[in-house]
């Protein structure tokens, strides 16, 4: 919920006040003895960086900055290895034996 900044138009008098987007506006100045009406202000707004899991400050470069960092990133990447031979495949387990053992008698 973000906060709204009010000017009386009768006295002056600058306050802030924390309320949802969805709720009216105020009217009626909060000063005592003050009948006047408030004006609310329009703010700049804030620049917004999320921080915490999934959310990077990196995020929100500048279109020149990010092709800066790819070009860096390019020519900073070893080269690819040339291709391996495959391994070669472990050797087959002997097949147990299904005879029965026999007993020395």
């Amino acid at each position: 919920m973000p906060n709204y900044d009010y000017v009386c138009q009768t006295c002056g008098h600058r306050f802030e006040v924390f309320q949802s987007m969805n709720d009216a506006k105020l009217e009626d100045c909060p000063q005592e003895g003050c009948e006047g009406k408030v004006r609310r202000l329009l703010g700049t707004g804030a620049g917004l960086i999320f921080k915490g899991s999934g959310f990077y400050q990196t995020d929100y470069r500048s279109n020149s900055y990010q092709e800066g960092a790819k070009q860096d990133s390019a020519a900073s990447k070893p080269a690819k290895p040339a291709e391996s031979a495959p391994a070669a495949a472990p050797a087959a387990a002997p097949a147990p034996s299904s005879a029965p053992a026999k007993s020395a008698d």
